[in-house]
């Protein structure tokens, strides 16, 4: 259960157009924040402006600063067009993800909003706005005001390391995500593999003893079924990779919103940010067998108590993010990002101790834990923590690190162009060499992806797999499901040439689009799905500026920005 510093003021949802499709004020909250800044004029005679701006009002604000900034994120970098007071003058990357707004009111009268937790789902923004106390306030304008460039992330005038020391940051990115998850419907647990094998990477090096104490028993409704895990990862040859946030064209759930809002954080602080939780007492309430026993203390996390043979699962899904680049004098890089779930089927309310060891030789530089969990300070090799696991399957960890076991996709990829309108491209890869079975590839497929150009044809034939064309892609699925690689390596190759649209024909099929969009808006009844129009505006934006680009040399066409990689997944 979160503490009252993980308070949240408002929240808002901007669309792509920057306009509030969903708001949220917590008059709860907002008091004490009244009272606070109350107590700073009393004790100080430091005036501050205790406002919340109108949904208009954030939303011109919000787009001045997408403009300011150059995106909606900016690059949290200073630069000669940073003004003092922005978010970039700031001069630290965290501003990217926590901004400042500067809202104009209708008086004339100008206050800053912070700190705003921003957060990106499909193509929705999601705002939070979490309670502070009027000192770090101030603390923030000084660090906006000053003159010299920021400081690196340990030094104790560093923005980062001022926000991380703030429990209300974390608690506002927790509400960020789970709204963001509720509005693409991506609110399902966390899948757990069924059965006692391990299902390897890190897991298998970093777990080490556990223990169960404290089981008594009580009674419980139905569990949810045990769902089985699939795994997926994105790995990139040849370059880097730059991951667009999926597209959500579809109008948000404003009831479900809601609903979640009124349960898990009815005044303003959050007390379960569990969807499973909140949506199962709402359906099946509570009955008598469901009320503790006075010596037990349920957590919020922990609605309804498990009765029935005990057992508990781990599972883990990583994520390998690699670039190979196929020449000596450059190393291949290399780092892992994953999450350690858990479903823990035990009576009562026990407490589950953990070790995780290994961490060391893993190079693991990064462990977030769940809210049941305690954990102690960790050593140079050893990371003890104990959990009070929830009902179902849930997230126990997530991790990053340098090293574990090697991509389960090596090779190369070559591109040069023949002509201005065809390249000659190679791929050698070889699958799963050195993983050994239960370890298995369920699907894997390899995408080239040409945003600026119109692809026309292609020719060749894989060594495996079967190959499709888009207007801006060639896929090629080298693994598709149901004929998974378990136990060998295998190697796959594909060679061949792609043929593209002159520019020329580009141009004019572009512009025979538009016009055609032009008179299919102006013959509807006005009763179209604003989604889908939204959608066509952007792919229209976009088939315009690629007509702007210049065409590049050819000895190097593909070497720069957009066309550096191939990317697997």
């Amino acid at each position: 259960m979160m503490s009252g510093g993980s308070s949240i003021r408002a929240l808002w949802i901007l669309n792509p157009q920057d306009a509030v499709v969903f708001s949220r004020r917590f008059p709860t909250v907002e008091k004490r924040w009244h009272a606070a800044c109350q107590r700073e004029i009393d004790q100080l005679g430091d005036a501050l402006q205790p406002l919340l701006p109108t949904d208009a009002e954030l939303a011109v604000a919000f787009g001045e600063r997408k403009r300011r900034e150059g995106s909606v994120c900016g690059s949290g970098i200073r630069t000669s067009g940073s003004s003092k007071g922005s978010d970039s003058w700031v001069d630290d990357p965290i501003t990217r993800h926590i901004i400042s707004l500067h809202i104009h009111k209708k008086d004339k009268n100008e206050f800053i909003l912070w700190p705003l937790v921003l957060h990106t789902k499909g193509s929705y923004y999601i705002a939070i706005l979490p309670l502070v106390e009027p000192q770090q306030f101030k603390a923030y304008e000084r660090l906006c005001k000053r003159n010299y460039c920021g400081s690196s992330v340990g030094e104790k005038q560093s923005l980062s390391s001022f926000l991380l020391n703030l429990p209300c940051i974390t608690g506002a990115f927790m509400v960020a995500h789970v709204l963001g998850d509720i509005i693409s419907g991506d609110v399902l647990d966390p899948e757990v593999i069924v059965g006692g094998s391990s299902v390897g990477g890190l897991l298998d090096s970093l777990t080490g003893s556990i223990g169960i104490s404290g089981i008594s028993a009580r009674a419980k409704p139905a569990v949810a079924p045990v769902s089985t895990s699939s795994t997926s990862g994105a790995f990139v040859i040849g370059g880097a990779t730059l991951d667009a946030p999926k597209s959500t064209s579809k109008p948000i759930d404003k009831d479900a919103l809601r609903a979640f809002i009124s349960s898990s954080m009815p005044f303003g602080t959050p007390i379960d940010l569990s969807y499973t939780n909140i949506s199962a007492i709402r359906a099946n309430g509570f009955s008598s067998a469901d009320i503790p026993t006075a010596d037990l203390k349920q957590p919020a996390w922990k609605p309804y108590l498990y009765k029935g043979r005990q057992r508990i699962l781990f599972s883990i899904h990583e994520i390998f993010n690699a670039a190979m680049y196929d020449r000596d004098e450059i190393p291949d890089s290399l780092s892992i990002s994953g999450q350690v779930n858990c479903r823990a089927e035990l009576e009562g309310l026990p407490d589950v101790s953990l070790t995780l060891s290994g961490l060391k030789d893993a190079h693991v530089e990064v462990l977030s834990f769940h809210q049941s969990s305690q954990v102690s300070e960790h050593g140079d090799d050893k990371q003890g923590l104990m959990f009070s696991p929830p009902l179902g399957n849930f997230c126990l960890m997530h991790y990053q690190a340098l090293r574990g076991l090697d991509p389960p996709v090596k090779g190369f990829y070559q591109l040069s162009m023949v002509s201005e309108d065809e390249g000659a491209f190679l791929f050698r890869l070889r699958l799963m060499e050195g993983y050994k079975s239960p370890l298995s590839m369920e699907y894997c497929s390899v995408t080239m992806p040409f945003p600026r150009r119109r692809v026309a044809s292609f020719d060749g034939n894989p060594s495996i797999g079967t190959v499709s064309m888009t207007k801006h892609s060639v896929e090629w699925k080298i693994v598709i499901s149901g004929r998974s690689i378990s136990g060998k390596s295998i190697e796959a190759t594909f060679s061949g040439n792609v043929k593209f649209l002159p520019r020329a024909s580009q141009r004019v099929l572009s512009l025979s689009r538009s016009v055609s969009a032009v008179r299919a808006e102006d013959d509807s009844d006005g009763e179209q799905d604003s989604s889908n129009n939204v959608m066509n505006i952007e792919e229209y934006l976009m088939e315009k500026m690629n007509n702007d680009l210049q065409a590049v040399e050819l000895e190097e066409p593909f070497c720069w920005q957009a066309y550096n990689y191939a990317k697997e997944e």
